[in-house]
């Protein structure tokens, strides 16, 4: 008994000092103050934490959790987003062009980037002289002039793609983006486009690479340049560079629901990671879904867009709808009163989305189309009907309706009757439940969980110094050279060389010949007259 306690005891002090030897010291930040955002990239956060690690977290939104290898810098105040794009104007719009998306991100983008770096906290951080941090965690949503910390602290960046695949993130690792089958980020086109898709694809990407290399990226640049210049000895490199050195990208994409594309060992899709088993759901909610005898049907605008912002009109007509469904009703609707709530409608301020999702008796969940939803949607194999209001949430609704499992709506235009006829359509019509199911088993069969994956891969980079084999030397290559131009150049100069340029000086001495033969036979004619 003796020897097992003992045994027990040296392999517990083994365990402690075998953690403590892999033990990191991370810089993760995640910049922009959207809450979606923070909430999926806290998971991978919390996972670092869990597996021992020391984590420095630089973001907006304090953690619920406590934990003692764990150092916020919170960002106070947080960028006031609606200040600068009222939500009233995002409830009245509807699917604005592609360019217009772009310029909004790269705005939001360099408003998003300076509120931070001008905070004292994060100032002090830029001036330390003895800070260490073995790898910079960032999240890859344009914020490029934090890669510059990475330079600072003579460490690997890892980046977090929160919205999936872009081409630049190709670009980074070394591939260049196959315009003819790889659709624009904001294009929900399949990779069998037609001429008109494929010509509009070029042209946007096109816009896209030559603008954020010539407009977006040095302002980006004057940025880093304007908070590191006087804390960073020597020049700083370019920001372009520095994303070139990336040296591992975690991409929100899975192979189940994006299209095949080609890849470098530094490309990592975690689509998925933020889901986790389902846990119990408050007493009076589980008895409200337990109870629902025709099923529930769950509806939520996200973590940004509230209920409360909708127009009072909108509100009626959502009440109106509910009203009129044989279902139980499950709102995330952020006052505590709406009303008059009609009998078979619940609102909470706050909901466990992923566990709501879960529970076997939801029906249809009503969806702004946000990505992480969307996911969580397809997981649990719940169809959707979506509503999209701004960014990419048009792309994933287009997406989600191509493969069976949704139908949508346009907000500006909702009648009580489209909502009662769609939401109706979808829980009676099997076709819907049955394709989201399909899905559903398709995102579930993973080897490893993404998050599993995701920390194994992080480890990964620290422990071989950057990991550089796993990135294609065609990252840092001149555009010519990788598309061969220059060979090309060389075989068309041989060509020229071996072949057009003998066979012109054969003509024109054929021309010389013939004429000579002419000249000759026309003094042999002169002669004998």
């Amino acid at each position: 008994m003796q020897l097992q306690s003992s045994s027990l005891l040296w392999f517990g002090v083994l365990a402690v000092c075998g953690l403590s030897a892999n033990a990191y010291r991370i810089l993760f930040m995640g910049p922009f103050p959207a809450p979606s955002h923070w909430m999926w990239l806290e998971h991978f956060q919390r996972n670092l934490l869990q597996r021992g690690h020391q984590v420095t977290s630089l973001n907006n939104h304090p953690t619920k959790t406590p934990h003692e290898n764990l150092t916020e810098i919170i960002l106070n105040p947080i960028f006031d987003i609606p200040k600068h794009f009222p939500k009233k104007n995002i409830f009245s719009m509807r699917f604005a062009s592609d360019f217009q998306n772009l310029e909004l991100w790269w705005q939001i983008g360099q408003m998003t980037t300076e509120h931070a770096l001008q905070d004292a906290q994060v100032r002090r951080l830029i001036d330390s002289q003895d800070e260490h941090f073995d790898v910079v965690i960032l999240e890859q949503f344009f914020h490029e002039a934090f890669l510059m910390f990475g330079h600072k602290f003579k460490c690997p960046v890892i980046t977090i793609g929160t919205m999936g695949y872009a081409d630049n993130m190709d670009h980074a690792m070394g591939i260049l983006t196959p315009w003819s089958v790889i659709p624009h980020l904001l294009l929900p086109h399949t990779d069998q486009m037609t001429f008109v898709q494929r010509a509009y694809n070029t042209y946007l990407s096109l816009y896209d690479a030559i603008m954020r290399r010539w407009y977006y990226l040095p302002r980006m640049q004057q940025l880093a340049e304007k908070y590191f210049g006087a804390a960073i000895k020597g020049e700083l490199p370019h920001v372009h560079d520095l994303e070139r050195n990336i040296s591992l990208m975690l991409i929100n994409s899975h192979r189940s629901i994006d299209l095949p594309r080609p890849s470098m060992p530094g490309l990592v899709n975690v689509g998925g990671a933020h889901i986790q088993p389902a846990k119990k759901l408050p007493t009076e909610m589980q008895s409200f879904m337990d109870n629902a005898t025709h099923g529930v049907v769950y509806f939520s605008l996200g973590s940004y867009m509230k209920s409360t912002d909708m127009p009072p009109e909108k509100t009626a007509q959502l009440l109106q709808a509910f009203g009129k469904l044989k279902q139980q009703v499950l709102w995330k609707y952020e006052n505590a009163s709406i009303g008059q709530l009609p009998d078979n409608v619940m609102i909470r301020k706050w909901m466990p989305q992923n566990d709501i999702l879960a529970h076997p008796n939801v029906k249809v969940f009503i969806t702004h189309g946000g990505i992480f939803g969307t996911q969580e949607g397809i997981y649990w194999g719940v169809p959707m009907l979506c509503i999209p209001l701004y960014g990419d949430q048009h792309r994933n609704t287009i997406k989600s309706v191509r493969e069976g499992y949704a139908r949508s709506l346009v907000f500006s235009q909702l009648t009580v009757d489209d909502l009662v006829h769609n939401i109706e359509a979808l829980i009676y019509e099997p076709q819907y439940k049955r394709s989201a199911l399909e899905v559903s088993q398709r995102f579930r069969d993973n080897p490893i969980h993404p998050l599993e994956e995701a920390s194994y891969w992080i480890e990964y980079i620290i422990r071989h110094r950057g990991a550089r084999h796993l990135k294609s030397q065609g990252a840092f290559m001149p555009l010519y050279q990788y598309l061969l131009l220059d060979v090309i150049g060389c075989v068309l100069i041989a060509l020229w060389l071996t072949i057009w340029l003998p066979w012109r000086l054969l003509r024109k001495l054929n021309k010389w010949w013939a004429a000579s033969a002419a000249t000759a036979q026309a003094q042999q004619i002169k002669k004998g007259l």
